[in-house]
């Protein structure tokens, strides 16, 4: 049995999502539950949700989120599910794996990480899928997959001497192609300059939006540091071909906005878009470019609801909608 990583627009079972935690947000936790709740009843809307909770914790996510929100008390240290999350892979039959890439909290950076490290295997066992380990150090928001095996990363992120100094980059394109069926790896160079967190994570400058179709984050200014760094994205990103040989569409998203908040520079991605079934969820933050970006979108994905939810305060910690989120794919039973 040949297994892949589905994209995606696919179809999903549900969405993982974790209810945040006093050791990211304090002095913001209300203001950060209030647009994790927003987000997640968005989705729900459109598919499941399953919220993980500390234990102790699950009465007041279940006071903030819709009805049909299912909590789930797991203990973890951090909220952000895309890169904590088991990445679920399923095979033609529909059967399903839930692969389970070591999680190392972003090189060490935020400590502890054993409860978040072991809360993918929770949730799998929770599921009923399969767990399958892997010592590869991945974060499900350093890479975006076509489904048809082709997977965009970053160098800055994957070749990052804090996740894999063992491993050179063929080892890890060949670990992608055994646990996730990928047959070609795109590298683009760099994330955006304000991503302190997570060393370059992709979904913050290019995701897929269909085989061979991407969003990608653009940068019009010369005087923006991510001028040159996105130019440099784009320069790859034209240069490449997926595993079928294909070209990429490319669809541009307008410069990134920026604010100061707390003594920080924040802004939301564009890039940084949840997918669920028939929706896509875009983060907004009041911006002048918000209606631009979300045009943007609506043209790459013109079957889909496009749905804006509020997001700064989710940027504040280094992240996004999508690093909030883990899709879980549909099997043979759905």
């Amino acid at each position: 049995m040949s297994f892949r990583m589905p994209a995606e627009w696919e179809p999903h079972e549900r969405t993982l999502m974790a209810w945040p935690t006093h050791s990211t947000w304090r002095p913001y936790m209300d203001r950060a539950r209030e647009a994790y709740a927003g987000l997640a009843n968005a989705i729900a809307d459109f598919e499941p949700v399953t919220m993980l909770a500390n234990p102790g914790e699950a009465d007041g996510a279940t006071r903030a989120l819709t009805q049909s929100i299912e909590i789930l008390e797991v203990p973890f240290e951090s909220a952000w599910q895309r890169d904590s999350g088991p990445i679920v892979v399923v095979d033609d039959a529909g059967n399903r794996r839930g692969i389970d890439f070591r999680f190392n909290a972003w090189g060490d950076r935020v400590l502890p990480y054993d409860q978040t490290a072991a809360a993918a295997g929770a949730a799998l066992e929770y599921l009923g899928i399969e767990r399958v380990p892997t010592d590869m150090v991945l974060e499900g928001g350093s890479i975006t997959v076509d489904g048809e095996g082709t997977l965009i990363t970053t160098e800055q992120c994957l070749l990052n001497p804090n996740r894999n100094p063992h491993m050179t980059r063929e080892a890890i394109e060949q670990e992608l192609g055994d646990k996730l069926g990928i047959r070609k790896v795109v590298w683009l160079p760099l994330g955006i300059a304000a991503d302190f967190a997570t060393d370059g994570h992709v979904d913050a400058v290019c995701t897929f939006v269909g085989p061979g179709v991407v969003l990608l984050q653009g940068c019009s200014d010369p005087r923006d540091p991510d001028f040159e760094r996105m130019a440099a994205n784009r320069e790859a990103l034209e240069a490449a071909t997926d595993a079928a040989g294909r070209p990429f569409k490319i669809y541009e998203l307008p410069d990134l906005p920026s604010e100061p908040f707390a003594g920080i520079e924040i802004g939301v991605a564009y890039a940084n878009i949840v997918l669920a079934n028939g929706a896509v969820i875009v983060g907004t933050g009041g911006y002048p470019s918000d209606d631009a970006a979300m045009t943007v979108i609506g043209h790459a994905f013109p079957d889909h609801e496009i749905v804006g939810v509020e997001a700064r305060i989710i940027s504040y910690a280094g992240g996004g909608p999508h690093c909030t989120t883990m899709q879980i794919p549909t099997g043979a039973a759905q």
